[in-house]
């Protein structure tokens, strides 16, 4: 049949309306596949793909206003712009050195008719691990300052997938994860909000990200965000009869969930995908996406191993945070007038002890919490004016303390806890950095306890969001590094603010002390908490029979001394503590070796085995060394590790120092049972370790000398 001129034009005209209506973009390495388009009515519509299986089902994309038009329909595209990038950047501290940033892009401008023409784009990024995409919002005439109802984007998922999840809540995060169908969220949402601090649960079902999922059909789905600044946190409303997720934003104090001023921007909405759990840790997706550093100077940002005055609080029964016996004291008192408690754990003493076995073992810094006054009342009483974070207890000197750490080479780690009053806080944030700066200080805990101040709004919400980010542009230029607990969850801003080194933000090492930690916890973190940042998780407790300290608890914690090793791998921060009690360590000083050996920022890391849930296998290489470490963990099962040593260099022998779980070990007995072997390993050995039930492996491995060799097997 031929065409006449006028219906071939026809045609083309038609043909071009379709093809700017639907747009597809493929991942550089082509297995991933993203379509946009619009549905019926001018809706704004995705799907993504991943080696020709769906991961997102066709979804909805939009936002709605409050006292204005809605971002939901009644679009037409009016521009697409398609580009790549490859390119490599360095990290000032990570798990590897160099991260390449490899990505296809989509950008679509969308018109409304219906509203003068008012215009929004969505961008799209395509890498070979999966899609970010935001809505963008430029200046224009008929668009200058709106306010967030709330974001509708949708997941629609392809199936019933596994997942791990923790309840939606705007306050806090500190909850154990549930592994079950999303068909069963609903059934398992009441057992699974069990009672946290400061907690706010979601009347709508929603879970929280990042948000980890593994299909039938063998695909790894993970959910989270990139870049969260100015913007509320996104938690995952769940349809769970349909599959589908639909993001839920942390409101304000009046119900809104976000004040926007043109020209502005959403964070990133991440879905990480692969076939392979390894590939969802190896992701650098989320911290591709965050915008590079604008920090002229980042000598001053170094990783930390520390110690600190802490843990004996939980465990001890010999130590408090307050100094006094009263329970009703205002930072206008004399408190060299109250009546001592005798536990105050933060003397002049205690603190001396503790730099002392710092420098004797090699840490570079010490934590001291309860120094400051204002303990005895802070937490459950919404109270504003709770600590001054300059003034210490009558048995604490500061000086005297940064003096006898820095004749030691021993650094001090501030401690700010806000008690969640925020605007304390800030108008005292400038003369807390003076005070750290002029005391030698270059780091700080923050903490987030408690109902948030201004009062109503929450620890996830934009207020919040905005003020974490403030302190660490501020400590910045007081050159202080930032260690946020309670905060909301990372997004991969510690590419951009690289001096806020790590986070608490999940359930860490503390609960342990307090109704335990699942055998399973630490193998799902990674796939969830982790995908946004390092992680403060406070491991090396080696004393796990809480009974052991004669306060009457009979709680443990859930692990083998070994896997406690391990963590110092598979749990990756930058600032490590070794959180035990200094005698403890005493008591193994083997195994107390690995710790002091292990480094804590790294050249590259590999990915040697992971399923979520169950176990986990990393190794990596120290920075600027020709010194590689080896975690592997495992839930409340006995495994296998299988352990490859391909990436040492070729032609050459190594010492690796085995810490492992003995064969009589166990989580919850024998805990402390294990064995250290020295080998000889090159780029072919491969080991094949035994893991005790909530046990794990840790390797050391370094160069040696001939007479380092000398007697050693070859592994």
């Amino acid at each position: 049949m031929r065409l006449s001129k006028k219906t071939a034009l026809l045609f083309f005209v038609i043909l071009s309306v379709f093809s700017l209506q639907a747009q597809e973009i493929t991942s550089p390495d082509k297995n991933i596949s993203l379509k946009f388009e619009l549905k019926e009515g001018g809706i704004p519509s995705y799907q993504l793909s991943y080696k020709q299986k769906p991961v997102i089902k066709p979804s909805s994309l939009g936002l709605e206003l409050k006292n204005n038009a809605s971002f939901m329909d009644g679009f037409t595209i009016t521009n697409t712009a398609q580009s790549s990038v490859d390119e490599n950047w360095n990290p000032v501290l990570g798990e590897e050195k160099t991260i390449r940033n490899h990505y296809n892009e989509l950008v679509v401008t969308l018109a409304q008719a219906k509203n003068n023409n008012r215009f929004i784009r969505i961008r799209f990024r395509l890498f070979n691990d999966g899609l970010g995409f935001r809505y963008e919002f430029p200046k224009q005439n008929d668009l200058n300052y709106f306010v967030i109802k709330e974001e509708r984007t949708e997941f629609q998922l392809a199936g019933n997938h596994k997942i791990f999840w923790i309840p939606g809540d705007y306050d806090t995060n500190e909850y154990a994860y549930t592994t079950s169908k999303i068909s069963e969220i609903p059934s398992l949402m009441k057992k699974a909000t069990i009672e946290i601090n400061a907690q706010q649960p979601i009347k709508e079902l929603s879970v929280q990200t990042p948000s980890m999922m593994k299909s039938d059909d063998g695909l790894y789905i993970n959910i989270h965000e990139a870049g969260l600044i100015n913007y509320p946190a996104m938690y995952l409303e769940v349809e769970a009869k349909t599959n589908k997720m639909t993001s839920h934003l942390a409101p304000d104090a009046v119900g809104a969930k976000g004040y926007m001023q043109t020209d502005a921007q959403t964070p990133w909405r991440t879905i990480v995908v692969s076939d392979k759990a390894t590939d969802i840790l190896a992701s650098k997706l989320i911290l591709n996406l965050n915008e590079p550093t604008s920090y002229k100077d980042v000598s001053w940002i170094k990783p930390v191993k520390y110690i600190g005055i802490w843990w004996e609080y939980f465990v001890a029964g010999r130590s408090t945070w307050a100094f006094g016996k009263e329970n009703n004291v205002k930072m206008t008192d004399d408190f060299t007038k109250l009546t001592p408690n005798g536990k105050h754990g933060a003397t002049t003493e205690r603190a001396k002890e503790y730099i002392d076995f710092a420098s004797k073992n090699g840490f570079d810094a010490i934590l001291i919490e309860g120094w400051n006054i204002g303990w005895e009342d802070w937490i459950g009483n919404w109270k504003e004016e709770v600590f001054d974070f300059v003034t210490a207890y009558p048995d604490f000197d500061v000086k005297a303390v940064h003096a006898y750490a820095a004749s030691k080479g021993v650094k001090i780690i501030m401690h700010h806890e806000t008690s969640g009053s925020a605007t304390n806080y800030e108008r005292r944030l400038d003369r807390a950095f003076q005070f750290m700066n002029d005391n030698g200080y270059d780091a700080v805990k923050t903490g987030y306890v408690g109902q948030i101040i201004p009062r109503g709004e929450h620890h996830d919400g934009q207020w919040m969001v905005n003020h974490y980010i403030n302190v660490a542009k501020r400590a910045a230029d007081y050159k202080i590094m930032v260690n946020s607990h309670e905060a909301v969850r990372p997004t991969g801003l510690n590419r951009t603010f690289p001096n806020w080194i790590a986070q608490e933000s999940a359930r860490g090492t503390e609960f342990e002390s307090m109704g335990g930690l699942a055998p399973d916890h630490t193998t799902i973190l990674p796939f969830t908490r982790l995908m946004g940042g390092p992680m403060d998780y406070t491991p090396g407790i080696f004393q796990t029979d809480l009974s052991y300290y004669g306060t009457g608890s009979l709680q443990r914690v859930n692990t083998t001394l070994v896997k406690q090793l391990a963590y110092y791998v598979t749990m990756y921060s930058p600032l490590q503590m070794a959180a035990d009690i200094p005698g403890n360590y005493e008591r193994f000083p083997d195994a107390f070796q690995f710790i002091k050996d292990v480094a804590v920022d790294w050249d590259n890391s590999y990915i040697l085995e992971a399923e979520p849930g169950d176990y986990i296998t990393i190794a990596r290489k120290a920075k600027g060394k020709n010194e590689w470490f080896i975690g592997g963990i495992t839930d409340e099962n006995v495994r296998t590790a299988n352990i490859a040593f391909d990436y040492l260099p070729a032609g050459k022998n190594f010492v690796a120092t085995i810490y492992a779980d003995a064969k009589d070990a166990n989580w919850n007995q024998n805990p402390q049972k294990y064995t250290v072997t020295k080998v000889i390993v090159n780029s072919k050995s491969k080991l094949k370790q035994y893991l005790a039930p909530g046990g794990g492996v840790a390797i050391s491995i370094k160069e040696g000398t001939a007479s380092d060799l000398k007697g050693l097997k070859k592994l």
